[in-house]
């Protein structure tokens, strides 16, 4: 059976691009040119990926990010950005995006991103993150609790909510406390090797769940290694009761 894909483009020709060339490539294209309608669509049909734009009428594609992943919809996204754009790259990175690509794109370029995304989502394994897909089962770090099965964290008895991209960011950390991973072991870890995006996406990623995990920063915090990359420090001593 065809993936099934979404394209929430509001330009007539561009659209036309993408339904023609995605099509060729053997999927069963929806589009819309609205972002109600969109957003409407996508939350009432499976698809396999959604290809969306972030200057939309009705709805813009941030909103419809938000709106979706709130609702606990997974489906991956890929959005469609302006040149020099990367304010919205980061706040489409940070809404739970998958990917990005920045106008003007080539074909060639459109359908890698899409072929590699579909892949990632589709249960292959690269052989680089055996970490990733190893045992599900609860990892416990002092405060801080993860639960791979159910997408899942809490620190110190409270839940954190966590996009999908950023969990797999603090699991992949969680599983080698204390050792520094590089910017490419995270982005081969969690988007594969043949992501196309810049390691701009693994910082934004990184400084978004800083920000959720200063709930309790004196149990666990990322260090920077300024010129190498990341480390998951977790203070396992649970502090006494006064």
């Amino acid at each position: 059976m065809a993936q099934r894909l979404l394209v929430i483009e509001d330009e007539p020709t561009l659209a036309r691009l993408l339904s023609y060339n995605l099509t060729q490539e053997g999927y069963e294209v929806t589009v819309e040119d609205h972002g109600t309608a969109g957003y409407d669509r996508a939350t009432r049909e499976p698809f396999d990926l959604i290809v969306l734009d972030l200057m939309l009428p009705g709805m813009n594609g941030i909103d419809i990010l938000d709106k979706l992943r709130g609702q606990g919809i997974r489906t991956p996204v890929i959005v469609l950005t302006a040149k020099n754009a990367e304010e919205d790259v980061v706040r489409g990175l940070k809404s739970g995006a998958d990917d990005y690509i920045t106008k003007p794109f080539g074909v060639s370029e459109l359908l890698a991103r899409v072929s590699a995304v579909l892949r990632r989502i589709s249960g292959v394994v690269e052989e680089s993150q055996p970490e990733v897909a190893a045992s599900a089962s609860t990892i416990i770090l002092g405060q801080l609790e993860i639960y791979p099965e159910r997408y899942e964290v809490s620190l110190g008895g409270q839940s954190i909510n966590l996009r999908p991209k950023e969990f797999e960011v603090l699991l992949y950390l969680a599983r080698k406390p204390g050792v520094v991973l590089t910017r490419d072991d995270l982005m081969n870890a969690v988007w594969g090797f043949d992501y196309i995006g810049g390691q701009r996406t693994v910082d934004v990623h990184v400084s978004s769940l800083r920000k959720k995990l200063e709930l309790d920063p004196e149990s666990v915090h990322i260090d920077s290694i300024r010129g190498v990359g990341y480390k998951l420090v977790v203070n396992k001593k649970r502090a006494p009761v006064m």
